[in-house]
This record gives C-alpha cells, structure tokens and sequence, in this order.
C-alpha cells in the first residue's frame, strides 16, 4: 500500500459550526466573550440581590446595588486591562504572524486559566465589597453574610464558565503554540479538571447554594418559592452550558482521531490532526500524528527497500529480521543480457542508454514478478532472475521458462533492443553475502552459472531463449510443448555436456 502524495489534515473548520477566533482578532475577542460571561453572572447576582429581604423593608437595598454599579465601573475595565496586560506576549505573537518561542506558548497555554484566575479575583473582591455594604445597609448584619455568599457563589460559577468558554474560544491559540511546541506530558487543561469543574458548575454550586437557602440565619422562616426557583433555572443554564462546553471539548478531538485512525486504517498515512489541546487530548492527538508519521517512513523505507532488493526479499526481511541467513533450495536461475551492447553505447548517448535500459528493465521486471519470480540483481544491461527463492515457488522450471519466452516477444515487440535469455535449474545456496554493515541478498551455485552460459548462446538462435534439458524436464507438460531438444554443447568454464533445449517454432 503505498501513502498519499499529500498530507490531509484532519481537524475543526469552518464549515462545521467553528467560531474560534484566530489572529490578530483572537485576544481581543476572548476578553470580549469574557466581559459578556461576567456581565451575565453579575445580572444574576443582581437579581438575586434584589430579592434580598429581612422583614425591615428595602431600604438597605439602594446602597447594595449603587455599590455594586461603582464596582463594575472600575472592576470590568481593570480586569480587562489586567486581562491583556497578562497575555500582551500572546497578542505580540499573533499579531505578528510568527512562531511563539516556548515561554510565549507556555504563556498562551495558560490564557484560559490566567483569565479565570483573573475574573475569580475580581468576583473574590466584589463578594467582600457587597457583604460589607450589606451588613452596614441592613438592620440585621447577617444580611452581609447572605450576600456576601450569594455574590462568592456567582462568582465561582462565573470564573468556571469563563474558563471553558476561553479554553473552547482560544482552541486556534492553542493549536498554533502547540504546532511550534508539541505537549511533551505537561497536562495544562485535563479532561479531569474539566469534567470536575463541569460537576461543580452543575452540582455542588446549585445544590450549595440551595443548602445555604434553608440555613440562613437571616431568614429564618426559609426562602421563598421565587428565590428557589430563580436558583434552579440559573443552575440549569449554567450547567447546560458547562455540559455542552466539556463535551465539545472533549467529544469533536475524539472524532477527529477517530477520522485520522480510520485514514491511517485503509493505508492512507499521510495524515496529522489539529492538535489543539493540551491536556491529555492533545497528548493522543501528537500521538497519533507520531503514529502516522512513523507509519509512512516505515511505508517509505518499506517501498524503497522492496524497490532495491525485490518485494520478496524486502517481506521475508520484515518478517524474520535483517539477516535472512542462508540456505540450500532448487531455484530455476533466468539470466537475461542485451546483445550488441558494447556497440549500442558508442552510437547511443549516456541519457538515451540510460532510458533505453529502464524500458527493457521494466519488461523484465513485470514479467518476472507477474510468474511469481524476483529479480536479484542488476548487472549494467544485464539481470539475473529466480524462481524459488527467497519463497517457496510450486513449479520454479516452467515459471523461468514461462517468463523466458514473454521476455523475449515483448522485446522483439518493443524493437529497440535485441537479447538473449539463459534459463538452468537445480541445486543453490541462497541467503544473505557481504559485511555485517553492508548484506546483499543472492543465490551462489552452478545453475547461475549456467544460466550465464547459455545466455550467450541464446544470441544467436533465433528464439533468443535456451535452457538447460533439465529445466525443461522439471517444468510443467504444459509449459514443455513449447521447447524443442536442440544441441549437446560444452559451455564455457564447466567441463562437461550440456544438452539444450530451445523455443519450438
């Protein structure tokens, strides 16, 4: 299988309802999401404030609330200035298009948790400002303490819904920082902390803020049925919100992987996801990019080796280890030359040689692999061929004789080059030879030989084939109608008889 000639990258568009803000806008928009978020949380307290009553009138009311506007007036400009104060090296990056050294996305890291921070102190200071001003406006002192609580509470939940709509928000931020530093095990935003956060939001607030209801010293003939209901319908917008923020947060990472590893799955690597968080989401989606990278270098090396020793060499090498040892196997050895060689180059220049031997070496190497066969190796405008090793073959004779022949008509078809085949079997020693750095597969033995041998007599028969009698004794019946008995010759070097047997015309 081999992998994509482009990388696809799978993560949130805008096609699919995203509305994360990103550049230059990114800062400036997340404090503006933020000072939405706290308004809303201080309309609820107000509200909450206004139904304050202690059996003496409303008197003490009108103080509480001016208080909290004079409050407003100067905490919302001070914590958004505090806001971007904190985070003006993140806005520097942005702004210039640029990749953030690692304290810069350390830093950008932390905006969802520095601005809740942020808001959570200002909240913290505004609950100490309006529990004093109500226990000094109403006759009874324990009033403050009930404001003072309501307004602590509207702030916890405030702070925690600004956390998960910065950490949702600032995703591009995120993403960017982590695309020039990759998380390496530091957890910033967890799933645990935000499922927590998500139970405190949906549970402990509401149901604290209840409890606290029914224990007020201040009113003790218990809350009335608005004050109560009031609550419930803030707990279920608030915890609505939460719930759908963390599940967002943690459900569309999971589809996205779920989509990488199905690419990954059908043998597609050339794949990576947005990393965008950096919890422990953002750990599996690294991951999973180091996965597939790893997976397309090894698909690349697995391609590159196959392309240098054969597929066969480069499976049985994947399977067993880098050394494939060595070992005795009848193999059928083909070895085919082109004739005239030495001629074609004086009148042929480097570039065309060069072409002209990767069409006929294509011939070759189709043919040999469609019979089930491996090309060992390249010997300039030669190849030797076998059939049987480094895997088993049922019928090795007639698949060389078989590819000997489709050899030599796809070549005089071609008409650019004139060769001549030499096919022998019998007994080899096939395995890895050379140093322990530096191994080449080959099979050493006297068919090889032999097979060379009759190559040069094969020139010259006007079949350009010749095998060995035994060869075409070992093939098939089928494959047998095809050669004749030629000639008894001594080849070159073996100091014996060879009967030959050449192709039937």
């Amino acid at each position: 299988m081999t992998t994509r000639g482009g990388s696809d990258t799978v993560g949130r568009d805008g096609g699919r309802g995203s509305w994360e803000p990103t550049g230059r806008a990114a800062v400036p928009a997340i404090v503006l999401l933020v000072i939405v978020a706290n308004l809303v949380g201080v309309a609820t307290v107000v509200l909450l404030l206004i139904g304050v009553e202690d059996g003496s009138g409303d008197g003490g009311r009108g103080p509480v609330l001016w208080a909290v506007a004079a409050y407003l007036v100067l905490a919302l400009p001070a914590g958004t200035i505090a806001g971007f104060r904190r985070q003006r090296v993140t806005s520097r990056w942005l702004m210039a298009r640029r990749e953030p050294t690692g304290e810069e996305a350390g830093q950008a890291l932390r905006l969802p948790v520095d601005t809740a921070l942020i808001a959570g102190l200002i909240w913290l200071v505004g609950a100490v400002l309006v529990a004093g001003v109500s226990a000094v406006s109403f006759p009874d002192p324990l009033v403050g303490l009930r404001t003072g609580i309501a307004t602590l509470l509207g702030g916890m939940a405030t702070a925690g819904v600004t956390y998960l709509l910065v950490a949702r928000a600032a995703r591009s931020v995120t993403a960017l920082a982590l695309a020039a530093h990759p998380p390496a095990g530091a957890l910033t935003l967890g799933v645990r902390p935000r499922l927590l956060l998500t139970w405190g939001l949906t549970s402990a607030v509401p149901m604290l803020g209840v409890v606290l209801l029914f224990v007020d010293p201040s009113n003790p003939r218990g809350p009335g049925r608005g004050a109560v209901v009031f609550l419930v319908v803030v707990a279920l917008l608030v915890g609505g919100l939460a719930t759908l923020l963390t599940a967002r947060a943690v459900g569309q990472p999971l589809r996205d992987l779920r989509t990488a590893v199905q690419h990954v799955g059908r043998g597609e690597y050339d794949v990576s996801v947005v990393v965008d968080d950096a919890g422990e989401i953002g750990l599996l989606q690294e991951g999973v990019n180091t996965m597939a990278a790893g997976l397309a270098e090894r698909e690349k090396l697995r391609d590159l080796f196959g392309r240098h020793v054969g597929t066969s060499v480069a499976d049985r090498a994947l399977a067993t280890g880098v050394s494939l040892g060595g070992e005795e196997r009848t193999v059928a050895a083909l070895f085919v030359d082109i004739a005239g060689s030495t001629s074609l180059v004086r009148r042929t220049s480097p570039a065309e040689m060069v072409g002209l031997l990767n069409r006929f070496f294509q011939v070759v190497v189709e043919t040999i692999e469609r019979d089930g066969g491996l090309v060992n190796k390249f010997e300039g405008d030669a190849a030797l061929c076998v059939f049987g090793a480094p895997t088993d073959h049922t019928d090795p004779a007639g698949a060389a004789l078989r590819a000997a022949r489709r050899i030599c008509d796809a070549v005089r078809e071609a008409g650019e080059v004139d060769v001549g085949v030499g096919v022998a079997c019998g007994r080899v020693w096939a395995g890895q030879v050379g140093a322990a750095s530096r191994l080449e597969y080959t099979v050493i033995g006297d068919p090889v030989n032999e097979a060379a041998r009759l190559t040069e007599l094969a020139k010259d028969h006007v079949g350009r084939a010749v095998a060995s009698e035994s060869t075409v004794l070992a093939a098939s019946p089928e494959e047998r109608e095809h050669w004749v008995r030629d000639t008894d010759v001594e080849l070159r070097g073996r100091g014996e008889t060879t009967t030959t047997w050449v192709r039937s015309t």
